[in-house]
């Protein structure tokens, strides 16, 4: 296993919910990473965030531990869940929700 891989496995362990993103939430980088942060923000999931921008490695190291080739990347219970349009249809149709609720993530809106 590399560096970065263990890296990224040592993040996703310490975080239920965690989000690669270009950007931070307060200020996303590009509209697929904000709309993430819009529906998860929406919900009232706590997530942590780390910016794919500040570190090439991870960057790169993410789509290659995940085999997905874009960012977002939403992990959730150290599980990769999907990019910005599988997170916006699993939204849209309810899924996300009880995604979230049926692994006891806590949902502040509730």
């Amino acid at each position: 296993m590399s560096d970065i891989d263990s890296k990224i496995k040592d993040l996703n362990k310490k975080n239920e919910v965690v989000l690669y993103m270009k950007g931070n939430p307060t200020f996303p980088q590009c509209g697929f990473s904000s709309t993430v942060v819009q529906i998860l923000k929406h919900l009232g999931v706590n997530f942590q965030s780390h910016d794919v921008l500040q570190d090439e490695e991870l960057r790169d190291g993410i789509k290659k531990f995940s085999n997905w080739p874009t960012i977002p990347q939403l992990y959730v219970k150290e599980e990769f869940v999907g990019g910005c349009d599988i997170i916006r249809e699993m939204f849209e149709s309810g899924e996300l929700k009880k995604f979230f609720n049926d692994n006891k993530i806590e949902l502040l809106t509730e």
